[in-house]
């Protein structure tokens, strides 16, 4: 994309930035009619639907997150206890 063809990016007066709360942060553009908001201050940016509402991005879960895990590391050892027979109770106790 050129700079001729970058979107135009507006400031609204007055919006409040839902991460952050602050005023005045909030910058808003389209592309291909579909709105995007940014605020300037914490980088929290999100997309608009037809009515305006915010449209929710996939939360991570364990599922979607796989690819992110970082490998074992190879330092870490499982460790195992065993009961101690000393310890035991007697009979009849719990």
């Amino acid at each position: 994309m050129s700079e001729a063809e970058a979107p135009k990016k507006r400031f609204i007066a007055g919006a409040v930035c839902p991460a952050c709360s602050a005023q005045d942060t909030i910058r808003m553009w389209s592309l291909d009619d579909v709105p995007h908001r940014e605020c300037v201050a914490c980088g929290y940016a999100d997309t608009l639907n037809a009515q305006g509402q915010s449209v929710p991005k996939e939360l991570t879960t364990r599922v979607n997150a796989s690819a992110l895990k970082k490998p074992a590391d190879p330092k870490v050892q499982p460790v195992q206890f065993f009961p101690n027979p000393k310890l035991k109770k007697p009979d009849g106790q719990a």
